[in-house]
């Protein structure tokens, strides 16, 4: 007999899925922290007395999850730095909060068009389970890109919902910590809060869903130190997984 993928128990006590794409769908998150780090050096150079942004650790505490304005004054309050505010519209620079976030946008952006960014495997066989269940996934980021991610990907179609950054502008909802842009996905799919699962790796998107009342938070630490797990245990994850392949399990055909 051969051997198929089942749904792990935990997931069999709600009825949707949320996914953050970065970072869980996509392997684009140290894409985004390259991006940043190139944008924030540039800006703390002009500045004596400041280490360079470190694209694991400052990228994981300050940046992940956010949108790159919030991302952008997480990490400049950090350093004790105060910028002016400047205004969505500012041109890429280090002279104001969205224009180092515009800076950032425009190096993602390049390597968005010039570089391939691939799927976590685990990811796309839970997925394809989760399809033959029947069961409703949104994906969810706070990225302008992450539709034209999945639709570059291929796997636009596996999605009853997607709410990117450029929805969360039009929308005007919150980003991360604020559970907006998961409730909005539930609303979409049309299911519960309280029945849908969350699918994150950041921080911020983990206290999230649980500030949300989401059914299921599951955290996914990719970076195999001591302390990811924990953090987002602390941050209000359920279950934490190294991949989201993990909520599988073989069984008899």
């Amino acid at each position: 007999m051969a051997a198929v993928p089942s749904l792990a128990p935990c997931l069999r006590s709600v009825r949707a899925v949320v996914f953050d794409t970065d970072g869980v769908i996509t392997d684009s998150a140290r894409s985004h922290a390259a991006a940043w780090k190139k944008a924030f050096d540039a800006c703390l150079s002009e500045r004596e007395g400041h280490r360079p942004f470190d694209p694991v650790v400052d990228y994981l505490r300050h940046v992940d999850g956010r949108s790159r304005r919030d991302g952008a004054a997480a990490f400049l309050a950090s350093r004790g730095l105060d910028l002016p505010e400047g205004s969505p519209d500012d041109p890429p620079g280090t002279a104001t909060v969205w224009a180092i976030a515009a800076r950032k946008d425009e190096l993602f952006t390049e390597t968005l068009r010039t570089h391939r960014i691939d799927v976590w495997p685990g990811t796309a066989r839970l997925l394809q389970a989760l399809r033959s269940e029947r069961m409703p996934c949104a994906a969810v980021s706070a990225s302008r890109h992450a539709t034209e991610l999945l639709s570059r990907a291929g796997l636009i179609g596996q999605f009853g919902a997607v709410v990117d950054g450029n929805e969360a502008r039009r929308l005007g909802l919150a980003g991360k910590p604020d559970p907006a842009l998961f409730v909005e996905a539930a609303r979409r799919l049309h299911v519960p809060v309280p029945d849908t699962a969350v699918v994150e790796d950041s921080l911020a998107g983990v206290e999230a869903g649980r500030l949300g009342g989401f059914g299921l938070v599951i955290g996914v630490d990719r970076t195999g130190g001591p302390g990811g797990a924990a953090d987002l245990r602390r941050r209000g994850a359920d279950v934490v997984v190294s991949d989201p392949g993990e909520l599988l399990s073989a069984v008899d055909d």
